[in-house]
């Protein structure tokens, strides 16, 4: 089997710094005029973006401030704030997902742009072919108020060159076909590999200009001068060695996405929604035998939001109506604000699920009705929340049982025998007691408060696990169990430890 190309996009916002600032009130009016953001550097203050109007004054990045308002006196300025531009580029990366849950952030330039990776690998059949979903992303991001380009190869390092030096104002996208990255790049300047400006200024100098000038030479020369930089870069942009990219959510072995052609707002438009993609998701699962533990749902708002919601299952499980009754509550608190365009479901964690051959008897049903009351009270207070105790092979009341998942299968393991109490203690707390012919307990004293012995049944002898321990335990490491109630008819799990030892608080019965 032949593997798929990989498909990869490069989106670049070049102007993301002054967008995120006029996209929305109260600067939305500055849209049209020179804005730019400012910085300062050894004191004094100078321009670290620009919008087109001040791009057009002939105001670049890294200008004196004074020097740029001699230009276009009414230059309007903002200071610079790349944390809030990176917290933007990020929701932008989710706001991505609605075409592939594969994105990723670049690093954010120091003039204020940014730019995306979007893997869109067997993606593009769902949005009609690549040049329409590219239209579609540039389309959206417009109507948010973001300037951007796009461009898609077979590589990151030839999909980044295709949007910065290929894409135009006019056509916004460039598509570099499959294996032709070679050919179509080779008139592109040098700095379209991505190398550093002094690098790139020490080629240009040295009479080589193009991508394609330097596809001829040999590499040794190459490595001789500039280090591995240049041939690394080339092999990137043609494919020849990789160049991996993390995501920055972790890619989902099942997702299904729906795209409405007006945006929905009724819960119950949502809902049937939702319904459809989990019919989509289970049949996929049925198929490779598997069922769900943990699903997210995407929804895509038309101002460019999206909420999230995430449910978890205590067992694998493909069934629609179940998974559809888990997302039913916090799917009702969800605003659609002007509505929502487009949702995506994703399997973020899976199990094994063999078919089962369905029983006609009655507790079939009620075994489901359980999983589906675990799950639901899980996904409201933590799957954490929810657990039960479970028998262990063991004497010692201490390790006599273990927490486990609610719907976890109970080993063929028996609860110790013996009357145990209701309530254990965290751990044995010492008390001090008062005897009778230095066997009969008679009174004790426990957290502050004197207790009268009423009545006594004992003793319960219980001895060391001595298979467990590095050493063989002294012959006197035992206990001896007592149930004792006093004369408000309170009753206590005492024991007194090894022979004439002190004595210990262990239970407290109902």
């Amino acid at each position: 089997m032949v593997a798929e190309t990989r498909r990869i996009i490069s989106l670049w916002l070049p102007r993301l710094a002054t967008d995120r600032l006029t996209r929305r009130a109260p600067l939305a009016g500055w849209r049209a005029l020179p804005l730019a953001t400012v910085h300062t550097v050894r004191g004094g203050l100078r321009v670290a973006a620009v919008n087109a109007a001040a791009q057009a004054a002939g105001i670049g990045p890294g200008m004196p401030l004074a020097n740029a308002r001699a230009l276009r006196p009414d230059l309007k300025t903002v200071d610079g704030r790349p944390d809030r531009d990176l917290e933007t580029l990020t929701a932008l990366a989710d706001w991505c997902t609605r075409y592939t849950p594969w994105t990723a952030v670049e690093v954010l330039a120091e003039d204020g742009s940014g730019g995306l990776w979007l893997d869109a690998t067997g993606c593009a059949h769902l949005f009609d072919g690549e040049e329409a979903m590219l239209a579609d992303a540039l389309r959206r991001l417009e109507g948010m108020g973001f300037a951007a380009r796009a461009g898609l190869a077979d590589t990151p390092g030839a999909a980044w060159a295709a949007a910065r030096f290929m894409a135009g104002e006019s056509d916004r996208s460039a598509i570099v076909p499959e294996g032709a990255a070679r050919q179509l790049l080779a008139g592109l300047p040098v700095a379209a590999l991505r190398l550093p400006p002094t690098a790139a200024e020490t080629l240009h100098r040295l009479g080589l200009r193009r991508i394609g000038d330097l596809l001829p030479l040999p590499r040794a020369p190459l490595a001789a001068r500039f280090g591995d930089a240049v041939a690394r870069r080339l092999d990137q942009l043609l494919g020849r060695t990789p160049e991996p990219i993390s995501p920055r959510r972790p890619v989902p072995p099942y997702h299904a996405r729906l795209s409405f052609a007006e945006a929905i707002g009724r819960h119950e438009d949502v809902a049937a929604g939702l319904r459809r993609l989990l019919e989509m998701l289970c049949a996929r699962l049925a198929r490779d035998r598997q069922g769900a533990r943990r699903l997210e749902l995407g929804l895509f708002r038309a101002d460019g939001s999206v909420a999230r919601i995430a449910v978890g299952t205590g067992r694998p499980v493909r069934e629609p109506a179940h998974l559809a009754r888990l997302f039913a509550e916090d799917l009702g608190k969800v605003e659609a604000g002007f509505g929502i365009e487009a949702m995506t479901l994703a399997v973020a964690a899976i199990g094994p699920l063999a078919a089962e051959q369905a029983a006609l008897a009655a507790p079939t049903a009620r075994r489901g009705d359980l999983a589906l009351l675990i799950d639901q009270i899980g996904n409201r207070l933590g799957r954490d929340g929810i657990v039960r105790a479970t028998p262990r092979a063991t004497h010692l009341p201490e390790r006599a049982a273990r927490s486990a998942s609610p719907l976890e299968p109970i080993k063929e393991t028996t609860w110790p025998t013996g009357t145990r109490p209701l309530r254990m203690l965290p751990r044995p707390e010492s008390v001090q007691a008062v005897m009778e012919a230095g066997e009969v307990l008679v009174r004790f004293r426990w957290r502050r408060q004197t207790h009268r012995v009423a009545r006594a049944e004992g003793p319960e002898r219980i001895a060391a696990e001595w298979w467990r321990a590095a050493a063989p335990p002294p012959p006197d490491a035992v206990r001896d169990y007592w149930r004792v109630e006093d004369d408000d008819g309170r009753r206590f799990w005492l024991f007194r430890e090894g022979r004439g030892g002190g004595w210990y608080m262990h239970g407290l019965f109902a």
